[in-house]
Parts: C-alpha cells; structure tokens; sequence
C-alpha cells in the first residue's frame, strides 16, 4: 500500500519514512505559566497536538520533473489550504491534518536521477 495526503501521491518518487512526534497529556508547571520560579505544582494543559513527519528523498529522472515534485508538495503548505487525510504506507489513518511546513534536505543530488531530501511535519490545528 502506498502513502497519500488528500488521495494525492506526494511523496512515492523516492523512499520515505513517517514518525508520529509525543503524545499524552501536556503537564505545565505553574511556575512556568506564572513566571514566578516560588510557586510549586503543576496542572494537566490538554493532550499535545498530533504530529507526524514524513522523511525521505524525492526521485526524478529530470530537473523540471523534480521542480514539479516539489512544488505540489509546496501548495499544500499554504496558508488556507484545507486539511485532509495522510494516509502512511501501511493504511494507517491520520485524519484532518494539514501539511505545517516543509523543509528541504540541501542541494539537489546528481547521478542516474535527481533527487532531494525533504521533511514534512503535518499536525492538526483548530
């Protein structure tokens, strides 16, 4: 089974891996939330936001092919693009996400094929 975002392919040119980042429950000590290093305890903030990265290199046999690898990864790290479902190589679900940002890995590689590291961490956002 291939990985998706929103039903498209984004990143199936080269391998890649996914890693969901903490989960649990958020703990705030009050000293931190008051500024005042005197005060003791801690209370429950909520559960962390759901993030999953998604590692790898993006695979071309041309430069324009690459670029456009990349761009339509990019138009979904817009400001008011929609969230949607990624969907990871063994069908696990990671519903109504958004794509958070992108970063690109260097320069682009040069041999058989062109090729570029990425990371891009999706999370969930209200």
């Amino acid at each position: 089974m291939g990985s998706s975002f929103k039903g498209d392919d984004l990143f199936g040119s080269g391998p890649h891996v996914f890693a969901v980042g903490r989960q649990g429950r958020r703990v705030v000590s009050y000293s931190a939330a008051t500024g005042d290093p005197s005060i003791e305890g801690s209370f429950e903030s909520g559960d962390y936001e759901v993030r999953v990265s998604v590692k790898g290199q993006l695979v071309a046999s041309t430069e324009s092919g690459l670029w456009a690898l990349r761009d339509a990864i990019v138009a979904e790290a817009g400001f008011g693009v929609s969230a949607g479902d990624l969907i990871d190589h063994h069908g696990r679900v990671f519903a109504g996400v958004k794509l958070l940002s992108v970063e690109w890995d260097g320069s682009i590689e040069r041999g058989r094929v062109l090729s570029i590291g990425y990371e891009c961490v999706f999370g969930e956002t209200d």
